[in-house]
């Protein structure tokens, strides 16, 4: 346990000494109390060794995970109703071609005594020539094709999907691909205000230029990086107000202070916020389970936002050196994986890259906000591939204007914060023109308005969130059902 000596009351005794600060709990103690409490937290140490073995011996017994459980029990019962749909759609298919095959039979049959017999009246009168021969042969051979392919009966199939696909989701930081996101997936145009939206400020209920945040898996708890306000913001859904969590002590550099957080998001263990402190150049992380508990990740960056993939992963994009670079778990200097070609507009450079995402192939998606394009970088790629915008800035549905936030659900299309232009766009992959998903009527604080938008993400049932930045608010966009 690190330490450092100062002058000063220890915390158990309250007598004036040489005490020495926990580096954990920041409590002062005297030498004597200091082994007293080093002593407690080999105890606690202990029992949580105990904790872990009895954890391990679970591993072998034959207990029920109830949550397996219940997921596959959601599957059995998807797979049921979907056989049972494809059953009556095909026993109703059945028995249309079999009424509609024994209605032509007859019909057939009726064509074909009628033939029979104006056959056999003609020669009775013994009165034909090769004109009635020829006739009679070529209806007989439509009576026949009639019967072997008719021509008013076919099997069509319906490019409209009858049976809802489902998908296992596992999420982790700001990935999130919602099993009900969808190319005809459509959102409520006008938005619910579910934090802030009481004019800027620094009370619990008011935010200042936000920035980035992220959902908990739930959707039941949000962080927002409340950016002018010097804060990180934890805040329950259905309440009135939120919890500072970080920061919120005025700009500064020091343990308690934030300066202009632009980015926030759980880490894969869900254990802890990590926290991208623009001002400050610096990645920070903060234990969910003691707010106090923080440290520094990375320093000296010119951090503008940051995500993680499935493998716990760190990607951060720099601002000025135009480059995303990736940290695994213990790296020094972390590995470029977009970008780092110094500022430009090439397919291998970025111009002031700001919101990314990371799919589950680990290729980098990036606003390329100097650029008014959305980038898509492969896993190892040295170049990167347009995906969104990328024709010049603008407002026309092929264009983008300094993008934002970025978020790609499991069919590769891409959600955009189109900041400038006040809209939500959705690219579909491989086009080259977007749709507006939400807003696009212009600067404004109705339901249906953005002043300048900038994070977004969804929660598990679709829904899209939206930092609606100089409207001190985040939105919440229901999926219209």
């Amino acid at each position: 346990m690190a330490t450092r000596l100062n002058k000063t009351r220890c915390i158990r005794c309250d007598k004036e000494t040489t005490a020495v600060t926990c580096e954990g709990c920041l409590q002062l103690f005297c030498y004597d109390h200091l082994t007293e409490h080093r002593q407690e937290l080999n105890k606690e140490l202990h029992h949580i060794a105990l904790d872990c073995d009895h954890f391990r011996q679970t591993f072998s017994e034959p207990t029920t995970n109830s949550q397996k459980e219940l997921f596959l029990k959601q599957i059995d019962q998807w797979e049921k109703d979907s056989i049972k749909i494809i059953q009556q759609t095909s026993n109703e298919c059945r028995q249309l071609l079999i009424q509609h095959t024994i209605k032509n039979i007859h019909q057939i049959e009726m064509s074909l005594t009628k033939l029979m017999d104006e056959i056999r009246e003609i020669r009775q009168e013994d009165d034909f020539n090769e004109i009635n021969l020829q006739q009679f042969t070529e209806k007989l051979k439509q009576l026949q094709e009639q019967l072997d392919q008719p021509t008013d009966i076919s099997i069509q199939q319906d490019s409209t999907a009858f049976i809802s696909r489902i998908r296992v989701v596992i999420s982790s930081g700001k990935y999130t691909s919602s099993k009900n996101i969808h190319i005809n997936t459509a959102w409520r145009q006008d938005g619910s205000t579910v934090v802030g939206g009481n004019g800027e400020g620094n009370q619990l209920n008011q935010l200042y230029y936000p920035d980035g945040l992220c959902v908990n898996d739930d959707g039941k708890i949000i962080y927002i990086a409340d950016s002018s306000n010097h804060r990180i913001v934890e805040w329950k859904v259905d309440t009135n107000v939120g919890k500072v969590v970080a920061g919120g002590n005025g700009w500064g550099s020091g343990l308690d202070q934030l300066n202009c957080p632009t980015d926030v998001i759980l880490d894969k263990t869900r254990k802890y916020l990590i926290i991208c402190d623009y001002g400050n150049r610096r990645i920070l992380k903060l234990s969910c389970q003691n707010w106090r508990n923080q440290r520094t990740l990375i320093s000296d960056i010119d951090c503008s936002q940051l995500t993680m993939d499935n493998n716990g992963d760190l990607y951060v994009s720099d601002y000025e050196k135009h480059e995303v670079r990736r940290w695994k778990d213990g790296e020094a200097n972390g590995t470029i994986v977009a970008g780092g070609n110094g500022k430009g507009e090439y397919l291998h450079q970025l111009n002031h890259p700001t919101f990314i995402f990371v799919d589950q192939d680990y290729s980098v998606y990036v606003a390329d906000s100097g650029n008014d394009r959305v980038m898509k970088w492969e896993k190892d790629a040295k170049e990167g591939i347009v995906v969104a915008g990328g024709q010049g800035q603008g407002n026309t549905l092929s264009r983008l204007s300094n993008p934002q936030g970025v978020v790609v659900d499991h069919m590769g299309n891409v959600y955009v914060c189109d900041s400038w232009n006040h809209r939500i766009m959705r690219w579909c992959k491989g086009a080259r023109e977007g749709s507006i998903v939400v807003g696009g009527n212009g600067y404004g604080q109705q339901p249906n308005q953005f002043a300048y938008p900038h994070g977004l993400t969804f929660d598990q049932q679709g829904n899209l969130y939206v930092i609606d930045c100089d409207n001190h608010r985040l939105q919440k966009f229901d999926v219209n059902l």
